[in-house]
């Protein structure tokens, strides 16, 4: 293994009537050892009452970001269509200078049409969707060089989804964090192709931190075995009940030969 295992909590900002509990379990997580604290980008909820409480995912990570000490912040994943790039660059920026320098930045094509349609974007198609966040990706690097004051640090790019002959491509040119959906044969397959995609782009396939779902203690030493380091456990409103987050983080704790500090 060459680097540590690490945890995140996804918090799904859905069905809490009352931010208390969103800010409850937050601090719970940190508190608990979570190595990172993820939300999500989406303007409904994706499981229960279609119709229930959700807030939005950026505001959220500002609110993160003033709120904890520790652990790192971000998105999995930020919608690529959903904001101008350039905004969602500066948007970053003053995140991470707020958390004094703890936000990732995920990122994806989108995929949840009633986000699109009711707000006002164009849905497209998988293919043109992938392609405007080609030109975001490209958008966002430019607008963090011109920025003033520059972010505290390199800010690490996770992108999520497992399109073989374009996603990957652009987790192998701009990805610092990779997040596969999928079970282990899928991950095994597209790492795989991964590393064909980094070899074409000059990029070194070990830079780039391999990120799953929490499938279970039992199940997690074969991710491990297939180069999975960042493990996600997703919670959900309105109680945010953490016990799988803490079998996740006693099983890190077993695995890994020394605490975590900030990206592997």
């Amino acid at each position: 293994m060459s680097r540590p295992v690490r945890v995140g909590m996804q918090l799904q900002p859905q069905h809490a009537s009352e931010y208390g509990l969103v800010r409850d379990a937050v601090r719970r997580a940190e508190d608990a050892g979570v190595d990172i604290v993820f939300n999500w980008d989406h303007f409904f909820p994706l499981t229960g009452d279609p119709d229930g409480a959700h807030y939005e995912c950026w505001t959220m990570l500002g609110a993160f970001a003033e709120q904890t000490e520790r652990v790192e912040i971000g998105a999995l994943v930020t919608g690529g269509g959903y904001r101008n790039p350039d905004l969602l660059a500066d948007m970053a920026r003053t995140v991470d200078h707020i958390s004094g320098g703890r936000l990732i930045l995920g990122i994806g094509g989108g995929w949840f049409e009633r986000d699109y349609a009711e707000y006002g974007y164009e849905f497209g198609t998988p293919g043109t969707r992938l392609d405007k966040l080609k030109g975001a990706l490209a958008r966002i690097d430019a607008r963090l060089e011109k920025l003033n004051p520059p972010p505290t640090r390199d800010i690490p790019m996770l992108i999520g989804g497992g399109g073989e002959r374009k996603t990957l491509r652009l987790v192998a040119e701009h990805a610092d964090i990779w997040h596969s959906f999928g079970d282990l044969a899928v991950f095994t397959r597209k790492s795989g192709i991964l590393g064909e995609h980094c070899a074409a782009a000059g990029t070194d396939p070990a830079r780039i931190e391999r990120s799953v779902s929490w499938p279970g203690a039992g199940r997690a030493p074969e991710f491990l075995a297939a180069g999975a380091t960042l493990f996600t456990v997703g919670v959900s409103g309105p109680d945010y009940d953490l016990s799988r987050v803490v079998d996740a983080i006693n099983w890190r704790d077993e695995i890994n030969p020394e605490p975590v500090s900030g990206i592997a």
